[in-house]
């Protein structure tokens, strides 16, 4: 089945409807990943928030869910569009004041190639259990300059595999492809797929990627940014969110992390 009909079938459309979960991705070997339900449906969190400080321009959230993100961002008077492929999600985006289609990304979009910043959250970076494919369709959506900013697995990860929607009382959705990618690897297909800068940073125990092209400018905050041998490094008093220099795109070694903050 496709990822498109899968988030359309319960048990997925019940928990968006209620707002609640226990909600759960489940493989064929039985690992659950615990989907967070709740947090979707609530206002944008303090990790959510280090995202929207970083969107300039023009904001597609690419699954964007019940749509905390897109409503945060059109109350701040930010042009944004939702784009999921459930119709609960949609309504809910709605509902709430933002504005959103009932798509895939691979559909055809408004204002393709002219988007300011493109979000790929909360694990939306394994739609179509192809990470490359979907990075080479979002690199079709923005401007040449633009962003796109993904989040990525808290772990060291490189999977792509079948699941299944799983609810607390063991229903299960239709089967359809999905991946799972860490920092490490996120950068690795971006660097495939025309993706030439990338800074990393995490919050609340989430992993975040701002990927930019050559010729666009990244800007972390009020502090300067430098470029040292490709990596670009947060320069200036630090924050609360730990910034990462990221590997010079084609270069194997280990990335230095930036020192974290008191807390």
């Amino acid at each position: 089945m496709t990822t498109a009909a899968a988030w359309r079938a319960d048990p997925y459309t019940v928990a968006l409807r209620t707002g609640r979960g226990p909600l759960f991705l489940r493989r064929p070997d039985g690992w659950l990943l615990p989907l967070e339900v709740e947090r979707w449906c609530a206002d944008p969190d303090v990790a959510d928030r280090t995202v929207l400080d970083r969107c300039r321009g023009p904001v597609l959230d690419i699954g964007c869910g019940p749509g905390r993100l897109v409503a945060a961002l059109a109350r701040l008077g930010r042009p944004t569009l939702g784009v999921d492929v459930s119709p609960v999600a949609v309504a809910r985006t709605v509902g709430s004041g933002g504005s959103a289609l009932c798509r895939s990304v691979f559909d055809r979009l408004p204002r393709e190639g002219r988007w300011g910043t493109a979000l790929l959250i909360d694990g939306n970076i394994g739609i179509g259990g192809d990470p490359r494919a979907l990075l080479a369709r979002v690199a079709e959506l923005v401007a040449t300059d633009g962003l796109l900013i993904a989040e990525a697995a808290p772990v060291d990860v490189d999977e792509r595999t079948d699941v299944r929607v799983a609810g607390h009382d063991g229903t299960l959705g239709p089967p359809f492809p999905w991946a799972r990618v860490g920092v490490r690897a996120l950068l690795a297909h971006a660097s495939a797929t025309g993706w030439s800068r990338a800074v990393a940073w995490t919050s609340a125990g989430r992993s975040f990627v701002c990927l930019s092209r050559d010729g666009a400018r990244v800007t972390l905050g009020t502090s300067n940014v430098r470029r040292h041998g490709g990596l670009l490094h947060r320069h200036g008093p630090c924050s609360r969110n730990d910034e990462t220099p990221c590997l010079p795109f084609g270069v194997a070694q280990t990335a230095r992390r930036l020192p974290h903050c008191p807390s």
